[in-house]
């Protein structure tokens, strides 16, 4: 164990650093097979609104991996104006 505090921080820093990009590397892999699943998913005919709350995902990131596959993606509603009352 290092004597001089610098060391210490140094080393304990590097720990960091060395354990920061195992997790991106895993997060980046584990978010491949998700997308992979997830295509595969509605491939079969799922509900996408199952299929996203399934992978914790928002709608917008399922419909851009649809659209990136050329898998049809149905047109936004136009938003809805309030009655006035």
């Amino acid at each position: 164990m290092p004597a001089i505090p610098e060391e210490a921080q140094a080393e304990a820093l590097r720990a960091v650093a060395e354990v920061s990009l195992r997790r991106a590397e895993t997060i980046t892999e584990l978010d491949r097979e998700l997308r992979a699943a997830a295509l595969a998913a509605v491939r079969t005919g799922a509900n996408r609104s199952r299929i996203r709350a399934l992978a914790g995902i928002s709608p917008k990131t399922l419909y851009a991996w649809l659209a990136e596959e050329g898998i049809e993606v149905r047109a936004k509603a136009p938003a809805r104006k309030k009655e006035e009352e």
